[in-house]
């Protein structure tokens, strides 16, 4: 089987994805006023921002089938992974498609926080994006310019893209209808990322401030030991600061066996595994049952 990518990728998803309808001659052809600019997928900062809880995952494996499997499953997030994931840039657009196709709603982990990456995503149709490996307020304030259009930020500007909803909107319409929309999250994954929990908090556009549990771990010395009081008490300051400026605190967990210990200190945007982590553990398991049967 042949894998497609980049441009063949897109036009497949398309494809898949795409309504088939018949030609009615008496049908008139849709105008900017009457097309839809998103898919019907509820506003996920919304409902972030009135302190819902919502659950996510992980798309890592750069597959279409992977991504839909999981959007389908009902999730209210998912995160389409470029930092760590297996997916390119080149492959995003189609990712999102698979995603978008559903009511759940399509994050992006940019690889790094510059401005291009930052664009080219939103560009893409995302819903939002999560940004890691900030760590002062700056650095935070100047990443969520780059996700506005103007008079809030400084985003480039072409009403032809998919995120500005190809031709939906007009130059007096875009922002005021755009800007809204777009969810950020900002990782803490250092030690001086949670000393300026709060500042970040307070900036306007950082919707939720969510902890890389092994990155933040590993940055304090106590790689992996996520029962150190010390890390319990770096929990404890990202959700204080979240709640102090009515945002959320999230964390990406090991699986939705572990939440309760989590929702009990105050998490409310929680990821719960990933799909290569669940190819993987399904495999596993089926594997160490087959054998304890052959062996009995």
């Amino acid at each position: 089987m042949v894998r497609l990518c980049g441009l063949e990728a897109c036009v497949a998803a398309h494809r898949m994805f795409a309504p088939r309808f018949r030609h009615d001659p008496h049908m008139s052809t849709p105008s900017a006023s009457n097309v839809s600019s998103r898919p019907p997928r509820a506003d996920l900062r919304s409902r972030v921002l009135a302190g819902e809880s919502t659950i996510g995952a992980w798309a890592s494996l750069g597959s279409l089938t992977s991504t839909e499997l999981l959007a389908r499953t009902g999730f209210d997030w998912l995160v389409v992974d470029l930092e760590h994931g297996v997916a390119t840039e080149a492959e995003l657009y189609a990712q999102l498609l698979a995603v978008q196709s559903t009511r759940t709603s399509a994050l992006v982990r940019v690889q790094s926080a510059e401005r291009m990456r930052v664009g080219r995503a939103l560009d893409s149709g995302a819903d939002g994006l999560m940004i890691p490996r900030l760590e002062t307020e700056a650095e935070v304030a100047d990443t969520v310019s780059w996700m506005r259009y103007p008079p809030a930020g400084i985003r480039g500007l072409a009403l032809s893209t998919r995120g500005a909803g190809m031709g939906a909107h007009t130059h007096d319409t875009v922002a005021a209808e755009i800007n809204p929309r777009i969810t950020g999250v900002f990782q803490i994954e250092s030690p001086l990322a949670v000393a300026n929990a709060s500042a970040m908090a307070a900036i306007d556009g950082v919707d939720v401030l969510f902890v890389g549990p092994a990155d933040l771990s590993h940055a304090m010395g106590i790689p992996g030991r996520f029962d150190e009081p010390a890390f319990l008490a770096a929990l404890d300051t990202v959700v204080a600061a979240a709640r102090a400026h009515g945002k959320a605190p999230g964390i990406l967990l090991k699986d939705g066996a572990t939440v309760p210990a989590y929702r009990d200190r105050g998490f409310t945007f929680i990821g719960v595994g990933s799909d290569s982590g669940w190819v993987t553990a399904g495999a596993k398991a089926q594997l160490a049952a087959a054998k304890a049967a052959m062996a009995a």
